[in-house]
């Protein structure tokens, strides 16, 4: 083999890269408008004004940048925009994924009440909820908090849009080989040199 057939081998090597969140993944894991509002008054929880925190997340951002326009590049507008939506968007889809394994428990814990043999998950006395419903209304709070949230990141990424013109997506970072330290990669430059 010739060394110019392993110099283009070796640089055509696929460099992986780690998948930002996206603002689909928040939808799917934060509750929707319909949902937030049947989980608000089922039980109990004050009902979000979610066009609201959309609109003014939206307003928000775009008067921030509207502050900053003389101050920076369009460059560097389009990268600060992109980590501050990222942000939104990354706190949003936590959001979703906690409330997620709160829904989960919260109908292991009632799907272990309903089976009569078990005394452990029997209401507490008189005046106190059960572990199951403790749970569920856990759950009902977070999926608050995850919708509040989605729309927060709903509004971020529409401000984007509207300040950058074009549609806002996660930065793709490439993956960091953990496990190349520098005596690797020295030896491997050392190597080459033989090639």
């Amino acid at each position: 083999m010739t060394k110019t057939a392993r110099s283009s081998r070796a640089s055509a090597r696929v460099i992986p890269l780690r998948k930002g969140t996206t603002l689909e993944m928040v939808r799917l894991a934060c509750p929707d408008t319909a949902q937030a509002q049947r989980i608000s008054e089922s039980f109990g929880l004050a009902i979000l004004d979610s066009d609201g925190i959309r609109d003014l997340h939206e307003r928000l951002i775009i008067e921030a940048a509207d502050a900053l326009k003389d101050g920076l590049s369009e460059r560097a507008m389009q990268i600060h925009l992109q980590r501050i939506v990222g942000a939104y968007v990354g706190s949003a889809h936590g959001a979703g994924q906690f409330y997620t394994r709160a829904v989960t428990e919260a109908r292991d814990a009632t799907a272990k009440l309903a089976n009569d043999s078990r005394d452990e998950d029997l209401d507490g006395p008189v005046g106190f909820d059960s572990q199951a419903q403790r749970k569920r209304e856990f759950a009902a709070d977070m999926g608050a908090q995850a919708h509040a949230l989605r729309m927060a990141a709903e509004g971020a990424v529409a401000a984007y849009e509207q300040v950058i013109g074009e549609a806002w997506k996660p930065f793709e970072r490439q993956v960091e080989h953990a496990g190349e330290t520098v005596t690797k990669k020295a030896a491997a430059a050392q190597m080459a040199v033989f090639e």
